[in-house]
């Protein structure tokens, strides 16, 4: 980032961790090896020495340990998936906390960026991006943006499809995909990042 001849701009994406959380359940299998690498991800991160007595937060489905063993196996990709996503939320939140600490000349190289705005306003987040990053904005990559979010439909079964479809209802598809006890967790997980990023 200080390296003047790269002249280096961060864009970070983040989404409700509601609708990643339910995008993530949607295509567990597929994102299951994923998880499970996030989850490592925290045990190398963590401090070793004494053991550090700390809540957890895990998303996981009612009943799923019982006893303390380890979780059934038609419940383990929902384990590794709910636990990554709490992983996922804690780096967020580490790297909103430092964008809110950052020096000025960081400050000017880093911006952040809601899925749901870049949905809501496709032309106007496309603008500000480019403005960002000092690029003009080409008539055919607006039409591009535009095509993207504002297609046809929203095929909810199929969440990482790469097409044109009606973005904007992937917005709230958590509100009638996810159980209250669901979007509890993933709040409780999550509750920090949620309010920084106004969610």
């Amino acid at each position: 980032l200080r390296e003047p001849g790269l002249n280096l701009r961060v864009v970070q994406l983040f989404r409700d961790p509601r609708a990643v959380h339910n995008s993530r359940l949607k295509a567990r299998q597929a994102l299951l090896r994923e998880s499970v690498q996030v989850l490592r991800s925290r045990h190398r991160a963590e401090p070793r020495g004494p053991a550090r007595h700390q809540q957890q937060h895990l998303l996981l489905p009612p009943g799923l340990l019982g006893g303390g063993r380890a979780p059934q196996p038609q419940h383990r990709a929902e384990f590794f998936l709910g636990g990554a996503l709490e992983v996922i939320c804690q780096a967020w939140l580490r790297d909103l906390l430092l964008a809110r600490r950052a020096p000025s000349w960081l400050r000017r190289r880093y911006t952040q960026l809601r899925y749901e705005d870049l949905v809501r306003e496709p032309r106007a987040e496309l603008r500000r991006l480019l403005r960002f990053a000092g690029l003009t904005v080409p008539p055919a990559l607006e039409g591009f943006v535009l095509n993207m979010t504002r297609g046809a439909a929203y095929s909810s079964d199929r969440p990482f499809l790469i097409s044109a479809r009606d973005a904007r209802e992937a917005v709230h598809a958590w509100r009638e995909r996810l159980s209250r006890q669901q979007v509890r967790q993933v709040e409780a997980a999550c509750g920090e990042a949620m309010s920084i990023l106004a969610y």
